[in-house]
């Protein structure tokens, strides 16, 4: 699915020429996502999470295969540029509600799949999965603008998923039992945010993340950047986009080999600060390679905060409560993508691209400032 934001987001700003319409495109999957995180962690651990997860690919087929008339021209000609916008607005929207269901329904299974010993192993090959995917994916998207029409590359991307619900259909779960009574309720729905309100070091982390990403992110703007500043075309734009998810496999590959020892809270509160530093280099750069770099080593530093993430997770949330803690958990973390691609979109309508960035990255650091000085128990974390 990364590679969908490289499609949309070039496809949209050659139709509309707007930042805020990059903007628009984030806020429209993050709200559903958002609104039904809650209700969603609740479904994930009252349900088989391999069926839940089925469905979910199931409607994600629908949806670009319906992307795919959208931006086709024999379906809807290009004059009808308003009509397409918006109906790419309502779609997105409906894979930000699939979505509200899929992340935590894959956070929860994997513990369903591993002994528990192996937990904290099995949560770093997911991520380096999921980052391979995620380098992957954008460039090959890339390509795929410069040699496909947008609407092709949607029918690529149905087959890649449909060979992902056959390959899912084979994996086997082990049984977990739920009290579906009590997992339904509005208290236990709540029972996901008060543990991670008590979990100090936990909710610092997620927090610190959070706004890192949604004042740091400039992945909103790579089209603004490639078309107007860097003046590239479609595949160094792929390679723009996969650029922080490579500096993450990288971390992370090397981190799940030389794991942290100690004072990992410390090294949390580093590896932001340096993310910041780097999304400042990148929003002040005229040099294609110059802007990749910096991408990259952002990834690296974020592949740290990724891992520590993960790690505190896989310890320290019970196995009944893994997907309504996950779901909080994609309130602030996986939602803040989106929320910062909305806040880009609208800082650089007002404000200009180059300095949007800059506001962006001074914000990142300011916030890293804050943490340091206000929760110790970020800190003082160590496992």
């Amino acid at each position: 699915m990364k590679m969908v934001p490289v499609l949309l987001g070039w496809y949209l700003y050659e139709l509309t020429g707007s930042k805020l319409a990059l903007g628009i495109l984030g806020l429209s999957e993050v709200l559903p996502a958002i609104i039904l995180s809650l209700p969603a962690g609740v479904k994930v651990d009252s349900s088989p999470k391999r069926t839940l997860i089925l469905r979910c690919l199931i409607l994600y087929i629908i949806i670009m295969i319906v992307l795919y008339l959208v931006t086709s021209t024999e379906f809807i000609p290009t004059t009808h540029s308003y009509s397409k916008e918006y109906l790419i607005y309502f779609l997105v929207g409906i894979t930000g509600i699939v979505r509200a269901y899929m992340s935590p329904a894959f956070s929860a299974i994997i513990a369903q799949l591993v002994p528990p010993k192996s937990l904290v192993q099995a949560a770093s090959v997911n991520s380096m999965s999921w980052l391979i995917a995620a380098i992957i994916g954008p460039t090959i998207a890339g390509f795929m603008i410069g040699f496909l029409e947008t609407s092709a590359s949607f029918l690529v991307i149905t087959a890649f998923l449909i060979t992902s619900y056959i390959i899912f259909m084979n994996i086997t779960e082990k049984g977990v039992s739920y009290d579906k009574g009590k997992t339904r309720t509005w208290h236990s729905m709540l029972e996901g945010v008060r543990f991670v309100r008590d979990q100090k070091a936990l909710l610092g982390a997620m927090g610190l993340d959070m706004f890192a990403v949604l004042f740091g992110g400039a992945i909103a703007l790579l089209p603004v950047f490639a078309k107007d500043i860097l003046n590239v075309g479609p595949q160094e734009f792929g390679l723009l986009m996969s650029a922080t998810y490579l500096g993450n496999f990288m971390a992370i590959l090397y981190l799940t080999r030389y794991p942290l020892q100690n004072r990992q809270g410390y090294k949390l509160i580093y590896s932001i600060a340096g993310f910041g530093v780097c999304i400042l280099i990148f929003a002040v750069s005229r040099f294609f390679w110059l802007s990749f770099a910096a991408l990259l080593v952002s990834g690296l530093f974020d592949g740290v905060s990724v891992i520590i993430r993960g790690t505190i997770f896989q310890l320290l949330v019970p196995d009944h409560m893994r997907g309504r803690v996950s779901s909080v958990s994609s309130i602030f973390v996986n939602s803040s993508n989106e929320l910062g691609q909305f806040e880009s979109g609208v800082t650089a309508s007002l404000f200009g691209t180059v300095p949007s960035v800059i506001f962006g990255g001074c914000m990142t650091l300011i916030i890293t400032g804050i943490a340091w000085m206000k929760i110790p128990a970020l800190k003082k974390l160590e496992y």
